[in-house]
């Protein structure tokens, strides 16, 4: 499809966006497809500068269509459950089952359930893999029968790496060619996953982000994603990184800018000529971060970098061709000074970035590295100086001190940096120099890696590096996801003790992408994201109370002390190893079985047929109340009365604090319902592996145990305050009441309410606890779409109001009338009744107006069916 031949664009060619290139050649392909109009295409060249729709307030919702879908095993499962449940929900509504099939090819990629059971050992990798097999069996078992039942779906087993990088560095093909009436036709390369880190491909110039699992779900019936015209900020890079520097202290930096600058729901497009000094692995670590600072994706343009990733990664010369010469012919190719038109432009000049980290809570929150110190004592200022904790932990070594800011967790994982060559080999690099000095990592950290691919363990050993590494306890603990996602497994067992004992607010240092409270291990309070070489320096100094540039991390066997700056590699030894040990023959071996997976994986027994045979029994995957029940047309709206307010929450509460992902307390809902279903507690697993089971996940929403909810009486925790009871019980008990007394329920919330992981859960889980509504001051992208998809209306406090400022205490009464009626961004009024200590109606009833937060007439239709799921389905019975 020729942009050229189509009519002329309000924004010259030259001067227009690759987003809006790549969305309108998408638009013109799929003209008259029946979801793809002629004004579709015509509202897309008709883009200028201030014509996005949070500008304009033009409530028109245009379509893209993917030309893939990528998932991970604890989103992509629920998602696999959902389309076998859609299966029965069709034929109960007389629809051919076959027909709930993929339309677009679909990768699943198993990275999410591996857990640093075991590590600091070379038997690490082949445990931590068995234990993997043995607690998800029923999992994997799924997903060979959707391997068999659905067509165009793939699943990628266990131990090949991350999603994103497994992505990045074979499935993408930047251009796609497929056969139209007869005849090849190319087009870009294009995807969505159900992570919301798929926006690492971007870095490659292929348009990728997450979505939610629902949404996904409606892709792979062949559905478009719907949208009102994006906001689109062009990201200006001139210079050159400084010597010592890494793509982490870039991103982090780029992380702190864009979150400032405000692109929530934006798309991002890097331009500027200080892009020919970054390499590709570092734009795609920039695009990965997208979700930290808010953005749909960060995309980047194809040039010559483009084309020499692609032959270092052992793409064909065929493919590179055709990669170089569509993207010239389509103007997606980069040019010196080109300068495209954006809504708004935000300026990094490399050459300012320093040395940094993030945290000790947040991946906007850019740590410069001489204030690590300083950053601790000023989050928890009653840890500092007088005020620290302390308590003696005992270890095979022998007894030793566990202070406040010790580090418990140093793990190099996930694929924002492990999918980097440089910072890999700058680790492996520094790890040599600590063991050539004789330095030792302290018996209270937990060390590991978790390599985003094989390659990354290949070209290691080929530079000699992974021997050092594996000296100071850095052994290979899996290919996948770990620490980053909170799958860090248990601690040392004598810190673990020390911690609980002395009530200490430990730290964890990963290289990966998120750090939220709570994320990484229950027990480990602070969390900061580093590059792979800090990471290792870290692990050497054992504590984040110091700082690097002027302190030692620790001595060498001679009692001298030792640097940051005498273990740092230079930028010309980095680079050097880097050629010496990475090329096309490496990423080549490594792939050559992507799909076939090891024996267990062959061996396993699965299901067959066209439907799934559901086991009454299982407490891993079941038929999701949700699907059950769906009617020929939807039922009334009714409005909400009566309502109570489940939780009443501040800013940022995220995906993690909704739907977490790690271990499963015994005393928590689900662990009560898992053992009254015969899981004895060790074989409890994750939230994040059960997400195939409704009724674990039901009862594990907002079960952070980081969870800061005002109606929990002062505790921190997955609480509420019951009325009118006044009980303080778990959150899902106190749904479970409500819902008995027949009570609706709503949350009102703060700023950035869903922000994180693209968690379908969070949502699902939201409203099957019986939560119609959720009234906020903003919310993040993903979650608000997913909320709309379960049928759950997200609403938003008109501009200077929030919950503080209405007075509003929670333990109100709600009304909320005329929702039937509403329409796309229109508002709604709302009656809060305040209630006295016998929950009886006092004083006079608070009035109050807030924002509709469905953004366009699609999402209005969908909220009005109920959510996507019954909305594909009826439409499918009207077509049958």
């Amino acid at each position: 499809m020729a942009l050229e031949l189509l009519p002329t664009p309000a924004t010259p060619w030259a001067q227009l966006p690759l987003v809006l290139k790549i969305l309108i050649e998408g638009a013109a392909r799929r003209s008259g497809d029946g979801f793809v109009q002629p004004e579709d295409l015509h509202a897309y060249l008709a883009w200028k500068p201030g014509a996005a729709a949070s500008a304009t307030g033009d409530e028109r919702e245009v379509p893209f269509s993917p030309a893939r879908v990528v998932l991970q095993d604890f989103t992509g499962v629920p998602a696999v459950v959902d389309l076998a449940a859609l299966r029965n929900a069709a034929t109960e509504l007389g629809i051919d089952p076959h027909r709930i099939n993929p339309q677009v090819p679909a990768d699943l990629v198993i990275d999410h359930s591996v857990q640093v059971d075991r590590w600091a050992t070379r038997e690490a990798l082949e445990q931590n893999v068995a234990k993997e097999y043995e607690r998800n069996t029923e999992r994997y078992q799924l997903l060979r029968w959707a391997q068999g039942a659905f067509d165009k779906f793939r699943v990628v087993p266990p131990g090949a790496g991350i999603v994103h990088q497994v992505n990045l560095e074979n499935l993408a093909t930047v251009v796609r060619v497929e056969e139209v009436d007869g005849a090849p036709l190319a087009f870009p390369d294009s995807c969505v996953g159900t992570d919301s880190h798929t926006t690492m491909i971007s870095g490659l110039g292929v348009l990728g982000f997450g979505v939610g699992g629902i949404e996904a779900e409606a892709v792979l019936l062949g559905e478009p994603l719907f949208s009102p015209i994006p906001t689109i900020v062009g990201l200006r890079l001139t210079g050159r990184l400084p010597a010592g520097t890494t793509a982490t202290d870039l991103v982090l930096t780029v992380t702190e800018r864009l979150r400032a600058h405000g692109v929530v729901g934006a798309y991002v497009e890097a331009f500027g000529d200080g892009l020919a000094t970054i390499s590709l692995a570092d734009r795609a670590t920039i695009a990965n971060m997208s979700p930290e600072f808010g953005a749909t994706t960060t995309l980047f343009p194809i040039d010559e970098i483009t084309l020499d990733y692609l032959t270092t990664t052992g793409r064909s010369s065929e493919s590179i061709a055709l990669v170089e010469t569509y993207a010239k012919a389509q103007g997606l190719w980069r040019t010196a000074g080109a300068e495209p038109l954006y809504d708004t432009v935000v300026h990094i000049d490399l050459g300012e970035v320093v040395p940094s980290l993030a945290g000790p809570r947040r991946p906007q929150d850019r740590v410069p590295l001489p204030n690590l110190g300083a950053s601790f004592a000023a989050a928890y200022p009653d840890r500092a100086g007088a005020g620290a904790h302390h308590a003696t932990a005992t270890a095979t070594s022998g007894a030793y001190e566990l202070h406040d800011g010790a580090v418990a967790i140093a793990a190099i994982t996930s694929c924002t940096n492990t999918s980097n060559p440089s910072v890999m080999i700058a680790a492996g690099l520094l790890a040599q120099r600590a063991v050539a000095r004789g330095m030792q990592v302290p018996a209270w950290v937990k060390t590991s890696l978790a390599p985003g691919s094989k390659v990354v363990t290949a070209y290691l050993e080929r530079a000699g590096l992974l021997a050092p590494l594996e000296t100071l306890g850095f052994n290979v603990a899996g290919y996948g996801c770990t620490t980053c996602i909170g799958n860090s497994g248990p601690l040392d067992a004598g810190a673990s003790g020390a911690i609980e004992a002395g009530d200490l607010t430990v730290a964890a240092v990963l290289s990966g992408n998120r750090n939220f409270e709570g994320r990484i291990h229950p027990s480990v309070r602070a969390a900061y994201l580093a590059s792979p070489p800090l990471v290792v320096a870290l692990a050497l100094a054992g504590r984040v109370t110091l700082d690097l540039t002027q302190e030692p991390i620790g001595t060498d066997k001679s009692g001298t002390p030792v640097f940051l700056r005498d273990l740092w590699p230079s930028d010309d030894e980095i680079s050097t190893a880097v050629a010496a040990a990475a090329d096309a023959s490496l990423y080549r071996s490594s792939y050559k079985d992507l799909f076939a997976g090891d024996a267990r994986w062959q061996n396993l027994a699965s299901p067959t047929g066209e439907t799934y045979a559901w086991d009454a029994s299982s407490t891993y995957v079941s038929r999701p109340a949700f699907t059950e029940g769906i009617t020929p047309e939807p039922q009334p709206i009714a409005d909400i009365s009566n309502a109570r307010a489940l939780l009443l929450l501040s800013d940022s509460v995220t995906t993690d604090h909704i739907s977490p992902a790690g271990s499963i307390r015994i005393d928590s809902p689900a662990g009560r319902w898992l053992i009254e279903h015969g899981v004895a507690a060790g074989d409890f697993n994750s939230y994040g592996a059960r997400r195939g089971h409704d009724e674990v996940m039901m009862r594990g929403t907002f079960a952070n145990i980081r969870l800061r909810n005002a109606l929990a009486g002062g505790k921190e925790g997955p609480i509420t305050r019951h009325h009118p009871s006044g009980e303080i019980l778990a959150v899902a008990d106190a749904a479970v009441g409500y819902q008995r007394d027949g009570n609706n329920l709503i949350i009102l919330a703060g700023k950035e309410y869903g922000s994180g992981s693209s968690r379908d859960w969070a949502a699902k889980g939201t409203r099957m606890l019986g939560v119609r509504a959720v009234i906020a001051q903003s919310y993040e992208r993903i979650h608000r779409s997913n909320l709309i998809g379960m049928g759950v209306l997200p609403l938003q406090f008109l501009p200077g109001d929030s919950a503080e400022s209405l007075g509003l205490t929670g333990t109100e009464r709600f009304d909320i009338a005329n929702i039937g009626s509403c329409t796309a961004r229109s508002e709604i009024r709302i009656t809060a009744q305040p209630v006295d200590s016998n929950d009886a109606p006092t004083g006079t009833a608070k009035e109050f107006s807030a924002l509709v937060r469905l953004d366009g007439p699609n999402e209005v239709n969908t909220y009005r069916n109920g959510g996507i799921m019954p909305a594909v389905l009826r439409r499918m019975a009207k077509s049958s």
